[in-house]
């Protein structure tokens, strides 16, 4: 009896670790497909022991350097990029850990990224003056470097940025699926090297059908777990935001998604919590970004949600395109 349990032990563990290298093979046969087919453009550049991957087109001045919100990678702005091309320089990228970027430093504040932003531009031969724009959680980011290399920045646009009052100002109903979120995202991160690295988040999307060429980008523990620290150090970014001060006379355009349509938070929040939400949101929180600077302009983009480079690239090109004009009069 106990030889007949011995050897089923052994037959059970021999097939799960079968069944483990069968899934990291399928993950990384899979994955190299994937990049193959839908290849993530640019350069990897050193930035002290780590690699970034960092995607720059188009020529003029100033440099458009794009920063992406929470869980972005760089193809977030692939119907942005291009436009701006047409008449500047513009560089976007992938943070430490996200998409082709190697994973880096933890924990993952906007002060760490601001830093590594600026040495990648550095190191890539990207030079100032910039013209930042930052998307949610990006804007936090933009606003650290701007305060860390205030000399090298002529503009600022924010669209739809998170502000360090939110966490305050809005429902505390918003704070319970906040909660939620870092919850779920912390969770993710710590089964990563199974659920993904073995295959098996991949083959579950597979089957509903959810996977496209893109998904290598986002189907890595490194990004996980990147993603997972930025959300759970968002508070202190946004005191490091806070502490980087006004913009001052520079000119800054915080673009304000005016659709209140989220479906997470319509599913989580009451009718009277959703509504509070959206007022704070565009009345108040918009509203302080654009006080930063005494040239600072809020423009509502009433038929976007928060995710405007998507819904409403072309609101975004044309704000930057009107900061470059001013900057440098030669762009058309």
């Amino acid at each position: 009896m106990i030889r007949l349990l011995r050897d089923a032990v052994l037959v059970l563990v021999g097939l799960v670790l079968l069944l483990a290298v069968a899934g990291a093979t399928y993950q990384s046969i899979a994955t190299r497909a994937e990049a193959r087919r839908s290849p993530e453009i640019g350069r990897m550049i050193d930035v002290g022991g780590y690699r970034l991957k960092i995607s720059c087109t188009g020529q003029g001045s100033p440099t458009v350097v794009l920063e992406a919100g929470l869980s972005d990678v760089s193809v977030e702005w692939k119907h942005v990029q291009p436009e701006i091309a047409r008449f500047s320089r513009v560089c976007s990228y992938d943070r430490a850990g996200y998409g082709g970027s190697d994973p880096g430093p933890m924990p993952r504040t906007s002060a760490r990224i601001a830093h590594e932003l600026h040495a990648l531009l550095q190191h890539a031969g990207e030079a100032p003056p910039y013209l930042l724009v930052g998307s949610s959680f990006g804007g936090y980011s933009v606003r650290v470097f701007n305060g860390e290399y205030p000399d090298q920045v002529v503009g600022i646009v924010l669209a739809d940025a998170t502000q360090e009052d939110q966490y305050e100002l809005l429902p505390a109903a918003w704070g319970r699926i906040y909660e939620s979120m870092l919850n779920r995202y912390k969770k993710q991160a710590r089964w990563a090297p199974f659920f993904v690295d073995l295959g098996v988040a991949r083959l579950t999307l597979r089957l509903e059908g959810d996977v496209g060429d893109d998904s290598y980008l986002i189907l890595q523990s490194k990004y996980l777990q990147a993603r997972a620290s930025e959300l759970e150090m968002i508070k202190t970014s946004a005191q490091q935001a806070r502490a980087a001060g006004h913009i001052a006379d520079k000119p800054l355009v915080v673009l304000t998604g005016g659709k209140n349509s989220d479906p997470i938070l319509s599913s989580g929040l009451s009718k009277q919590d959703f509504d509070d939400f959206h007022r704070i949101w565009v009345d108040e929180l918009q509203a302080r970004l654009a006080h930063l600077s005494t040239k600072g302009k809020q423009t509502i983009v009433p038929d976007s949600g928060h995710d405007i480079p998507n819904d409403r690239p072309d609101a975004v090109v044309n704000a930057v395109r009107d900061l470059c004009m001013t900057t440098s009069p030669r762009v058309p």
